[in-house]
């Protein structure tokens, strides 16, 4: 099959660009490398993985590569993934989220691709956890322009099948970790606080750290996508375990792998972030047939031995 990957450089996207290398596809890799980096595809461009350094906010020059490529099914996770970053500049958020995926979806149907799989958030979307785990039919109640911008996306991808028959599925997913995501970033707990602890550092929490989230392990997100790309559903699916842990929880499991105090550094609670959330999968185990197959003890062990 030949698969497009926007935002293929990336976290979660070379992890998907590996699989679909290991099974076969002919993968075309689109990223403007600002976040993502080349080093993540060295295995997957000695296999004949191919990366177009490109920006989706750039129209014209996104549906030359689709033209070229001519996919089978598009897989599109670049974004702008920071919170505080909607925050501090909503209209930058926008323009990739948003106008960045009506160009990804415009060279899909220009260049008659049949499938979309887009990349959204289950906690940013829901915003603050009405019912607990989260079914897809939740209030869309956001508490950030990302959480906005990203079901703005969706919505997107919903009239472009309307208008054009062009089938999307939006994958909501929770909060992703696992080997490759950076321990210096903005995003993703887990990934930093492995960082902390290997650099004999003190974890940061924001506020009481009792806030709770559902975190999925990268390599179900990535058989999540397969999934998705493989059937024929359409719309909205949540992507998690249906499991509230805490940060504090996080803090626990990790401070058994360290050589001494892993005592938290407690820092003010930050603007626009959740309290609680956890997702129903229900939907995408009925019709995608996925769920979550690794648990959190163990995910965190194998994101941790990748950064040793």
């Amino acid at each position: 099959m030949r698969a497009l990957v926007t935002g293929g450089a990336g976290f979660i996207g070379s992890n998907l660009v590996d699989a679909l290398v290991e099974r076969g596809d002919e993968v075309t890799v689109v990223d403007n490398l600002s976040t993502g980096r080349r080093e993540n595809l060295d295995g997957a461009l000695a296999r004949g993985a191919r990366l177009v350094e490109a920006d989706i906010r750039e129209g014209d020059a996104l549906r030359t590569v689709f033209a070229d490529a001519r996919p089978e099914v598009v897989f599109h996770l670049a974004a702008q993934i920071d919170v505080r970053k909607s925050v501090a500049d909503p209209a930058f958020d926008s323009g990739i989220n948003v106008g960045g995926t009506i160009n990804v979806l415009a060279a899909a149907h220009a260049a008659g691709v049949p499938r979309v799989v887009n990349t959204s958030s289950g906690g940013a979307i829901y915003g603050e956890g009405q019912g607990i785990p989260a079914p897809e039919s939740h209030p869309v109640a956001p508490e950030a322009p990302y959480g906005l911008s990203k079901f703005c996306a969706e919505q997107y991808c919903e009239i472009y099948e309307r208008m054009h028959g062009l089938a999307t599925a939006s994958l909501r997913y929770g909060n992703v970790y696992g080997p490759r995501q950076d321990p210096l970033g903005e995003a993703g707990v887990i990934a930093i606080f492995c960082g902390k602890l290997l650099d004999g550092g003190r974890p940061t929490v924001f506020g009481d750290g009792l806030q709770t989230r559902d975190y999925v392990y990268v390599g179900d997100v990535v058989s999540a996508n397969l999934a998705a790309a493989a059937s024929e559903a359409t719309g909205p699916f949540n992507i998690g375990t249906g499991v509230e842990s805490t940060v504090l929880d996080i803090v626990t499991a990790l401070a058994t792998n360290a050589d001494g105090a892993f005592d938290p550094d407690f820092q003010p609670e930050r603007l626009g972030e959740v309290r609680h959330i956890a997702l129903d999968t229900t939907r995408a185990q009925q019709e995608l047939a996925w769920q979550a197959r690794v648990g959190l003890d163990d995910g965190m062990r194998i994101t941790l031995e990748s950064l040793r």
